[in-house]
């Protein structure tokens, strides 16, 4: 297995526990074994890609860091803390946000309602939720903080999101993943099927996470894209890590050559 460069810095620096530890994770279904032994980190100010040919197990992996699978053996850690993530509540309450490619936006919908669907802030408390009043100046004016903060326009605030280009559309889908993820987010494909721009656009996104020192896990096939954002890269293949390493020119030949199994 190729290692990591032994000279690299990581963003987060100092030694510091990374924020999301996989270790010995294995996921079998049926008699097909989707992930076998793997081990992986990613620390805060951090961007991982996650690289594989189609069947690689990326998907199942981040599904498994997500709740939407469970471990059959491994553990997850936390700033260096065992947790135990069972189910997608599981994991937002561990900070951890997940856009899948598909995105899970609703179109008919606005920003801010596509923000907080799920999560609505209504009180008081002790009121019957179903007789709640919204508070949505409230949940307007933290979207327009977060978007703002990450530098996302949208040239009408107010349109549902189904009218919105795909490169917009996903500015909201990781937006509303960076203002719930306290550790980290996960991102399944987020340039696919956009154009330069748009791509341009997410790619800054992304790295802007990293310098809120977010721990960013990316999963994609655009391999300049990778080379541009990701500090570290692993690589898996029928299930297994084969390899772990910087993105740079010097590396590419040798990525490439993990992805389509050329070693073998």
């Amino acid at each position: 297995m190729t290692s990591v460069v032994d000279s690299h810095v990581l963003p987060s620096g100092g030694g510091a526990a990374p924020a999301l530890a996989l270790s010995g994770a294995s996921k079998h279904f049926g008699a097909v074994t989707a992930l076998d032994d793997i081990s992986l980190e990613v620390h805060h100010g951090e961007v991982l890609a996650l690289l594989g040919d189609n069947g690689a197990g990326k998907s199942t992996l981040i599904k498994c860091l997500s709740g939407v699978h469970r471990l059959d053996s491994g553990s997850i850690a936390m700033d260096g803390v065992s947790v135990a993530i069972h189910t997608p509540a599981d994991a937002q309450a561990r900070g951890i946000e997940t856009v899948y490619q598909d995105l899970a936006l609703f179109d008919n919908l606005r920003p801010t309602d596509n923000f907080y669907a799920g999560r609505e802030l209504a009180g008081p408390a002790w009121v019957p939720r179903s007789l709640r009043l919204l508070k949505r100046k409230r949940m307007t004016e933290s979207t327009r903080e977060v978007l703002a903060r990450l530098q996302v326009e949208l040239p009408d605030f107010h349109a549902t999101v189904g009218l919105m280009s795909g490169g917009q559309r996903q500015a909201v889908a990781v937006s509303r993943a960076a203002a719930f993820a306290s550790k980290v987010v996960i991102l399944d494909e987020p340039t696919a099927a956009l154009g330069v721009r748009e791509s341009r656009r997410v790619l800054d996104l992304i790295l802007r996470l990293r310098n809120e020192n977010r721990a960013v896990i990316v999963v994609s096939h655009a391999m300049d894209h990778v080379m541009e954002v990701a500090d570290r890269a692993v690589v898996l293949r029928r299930g297994r890590k084969v390899g772990e390493l910087i993105p740079s020119a010097e590396t590419y030949t040798e990525i490439v050559s993990l992805i389509v199994g050329g070693g073998e």
